[in-house]
């Protein structure tokens, strides 16, 4: 087997249509593209979702939904992962700072701590938001829960 030898196998590819050479070839004339119209000239490019005047169905279908410009999106993070990164860095006092070193979030969001796990430290957390029920549970704990707003 050399280089020059190696060939597609058969069937695999096509002979690209030559077309505008001539009559005789079946192809002359129009070239396969019709007769008249935008299509048929030089240079076509048709709109995006353009249906060939047809209503595009971007047009044709209702618009529906709301996005809200003043919604508040938090981060959430346990009083289980409150306990084990209290454990893990030797802390009863927790802010934003030592939770976005753990990895637990990222440098600009927003972070509200939920009540799901258990918590037997006291620990002093201080974070964006809490639900009721993590308050409770940290109080309870011996804790305290500080909000940074």
């Amino acid at each position: 087997m050399k280089l020059e030898n190696l060939a597609p196998a058969k069937g695999a590819t096509k002979n690209r249509k030559r077309v505008g050479r001539g009559q005789g070839s079946g192809r002359g004339g129009t070239s396969t593209r019709g007769t008249k119209g935008a299509q048929a000239r030089a240079g076509y490019e048709h709109k995006i979702g353009f249906e060939g005047g047809q209503m595009p169905i971007q047009r044709r279908l209702p618009k529906f939904g709301f996005k809200n410009p003043t919604r508040v999106e938090y981060k959430s993070v346990n009083v289980s992962a409150l306990q084990a990164l209290s454990e893990a860095i030797g802390k009863t006092e927790l802010n934003l700072e030592d939770l976005r070193s753990a990895g637990l979030v990222s440098k600009n969001e927003l972070v509200k701590v939920l009540a799901k796990g258990e918590l037997t430290a006291a620990l002093n957390v201080t974070a964006d938001a809490f639900s009721k029920s993590a308050v409770a549970k940290i109080e309870a704990a011996g804790g305290k829960a500080t909000s940074s707003k």
